[in-house]
């Protein structure tokens, strides 16, 4: 059967993609119903913490794992975890061996961003070697090995802010465009599924108990059933004719209860950062003193003003550049 996780990053930033990520694990079938932990099950390979003398691999919220620790790059845990992981899937056999940005977002299945300022690329990997990584690769390869388990599929989405003022227009919040963003995530893993049985774990949205009537928007023709509605978890199983049954759970603190969806805010985090780094890399060609921006409100208002002659300069629309909400 298969276990996931779904999760976005840069929900509140001005600058930059509202992305989401998404992975996926072939587990062995559940005898008591019960899911298992998969940081016990990876235990000898895989971490919460980024600080850890085995050297296992940190997977936890990108919050947590973002930023930098002495001479490393801010990216180091979140890149480590996302590559590794992502280069065990069978057909990523060689994908270390030659990777930039642009074969990772591909790979990922995230579809190019309207705005000049996204049209470079960054080689990676930043933060570790291309040999550590194979070594991690190996590492958790046995592992998943032993445990009869395996990494299916690591993807994501991303919504530029051209995409996203439109979207916002037209659905009235940025948090239905979330929704929608989770709800594409969730067929594609459906679909991808290929009939086998799919649990999704997902985090709530925005504090919400209950999402049946949503869920039959989304897909009409299925059969839909409430597994438990309570301040904690909302569970509902669907069936659709032709697909294997799926099952989602939307939990608070979801990617603290469940690897898969720490490793999809890991993904989704990882590739908003890149993008970002593309952003910031076209504005300060043009003018080198400019500091960098993470997108958010405060920082990004500063950011705006400083880049306003590169705006009138290249004719870039604004609403095309800054997110509206």
């Amino acid at each position: 059967m298969l276990y996931g996780g779904i999760d976005e990053a840069g929900y509140g930033p001005m600058f930059g993609p509202l992305c989401a990520g998404v992975a996926v694990f072939e587990i062995p079938d559940l005898a008591d119903g019960a899911l298992p932990c998969l940081w016990q099950t990876l235990d000898r390979v895989v971490v919460r913490g980024r600080r850890d003398t085995r050297d296992r691999i940190a997977v936890n919220d990108s919050k947590k794992l973002k930023g930098s620790h002495g001479k490393a790059h801010p990216l180091t845990w979140l890149e480590r975890g996302v590559l590794t992981f992502a280069s065990t899937i069978e057909e990523n056999g060689h994908w270390l061996d030659a990777l930039d940005d642009q074969h990772l977002l591909d790979t990922l299945g995230i579809e190019p961003i309207h705005g000049q300022w996204y049209n470079s690329t960054t080689d990676l990997p930043l933060g570790r070697t291309v040999e550590q990584l194979r070594i991690d690769r190996n590492r958790l390869c046995r592992c998943f090995d032993d445990a009869q388990m395996r990494c299916v599929w690591v993807g994501g989405r991303a919504i530029g802010a051209a995409e996203f003022n439109q979207r916002v227009e037209t659905a009235g919040s940025k948090a239905i465009v979330n929704w929608e963003q989770i709800l594409a995530l969730i067929e594609r893993c459906w679909i991808r599924a290929d009939g086998r049985p799919l649990i999704l774990a997902i985090d709530r949205q925005g504090g919400r108990m209950r999402y049946l009537e949503d869920l039959g928007i989304a897909w009409p023709s299925a059969n839909r059933r409430v597994m438990t509605e309570t301040p904690e978890a909302s569970h509902y199983i669907l069936s659709l004719q032709g697909r294997g049954p799926l099952e989602l759970r939307f939990e608070a603190q979801a990617d603290q209860r469940h690897l898969p969806v720490a490793l999809a805010s890991m993904t989704a985090k990882y590739a908003r950062e890149l993008l970002m780094l593309r952003l910031n890399r076209f504005f300060m060609s043009h003018l080198p003193d400019l500091a960098p921006t993470a997108g958010y409100v405060q920082d990004g208002r500063r950011y705006l003003r400083e880049i306003e002659p590169v705006i009138e300069t290249t004719g870039i629309t604004v609403q095309d550049l800054v997110r509206s909400c």
